[in-house]
């Protein structure tokens, strides 16, 4: 299985930031987390409110924690919403089940981590964070 590396995970960063800016977004923070769940690398933008790194870490986690997007999360939880209350529970509250967190593979279709953007809606955080794992040369999956 390949991994995410450092490198990786700052182009992604960096161009989920860039991807904000052409967007107008409000500012942003991002989080690239490996297949385990564990930080490779986060970047809250200046100005961006202070809580941020818990939201954008919550939506990566449970992308990668339950091999599905913040999307597919989301639908989950709005048709099993005891489900998805569980599965926070197993986890300790880490979960935050809505887009902008974003499931990563590598060109072999391999889950090699997951990405987590917050800060505007979470319909564009998924766009602008796409983009940075496009621009990485991943697939991601919102």
């Amino acid at each position: 299985m390949s991994e995410i590396t450092l490198r990786k995970a700052k182009t992604i960063i960096r161009a989920t930031l860039s991807k904000g800016k052409e967007l107008g977004l409000k500012p942003l923070s991002v989080v690239v987390l490996d297949a385990g769940g564990h930080v490779k690398a986060f970047e809250r933008e200046d100005t961006a409110s202070p809580g941020r790194f818990a939201i954008a870490q919550g939506k990566a986690y449970g992308a990668v924690m339950l091999g599905m997007a913040g999307t597919a999360q989301m639908m989950r939880a709005e048709q099993q919403a005891y489900f998805m209350a569980a599965v926070n529970g197993v986890y300790g509250g880490q979960v935050v089940p809505v887009p902008g967190g974003i499931l990563m593979r590598d060109k072999k279709g391999a889950v090699i981590g997951a990405v987590g953007v917050t800060g505007d809606t979470s319909d564009n955080d998924a766009k602008a964070g796409l983009a940075g794992i496009e621009a990485a040369g991943l697939s991601g999956e919102a």
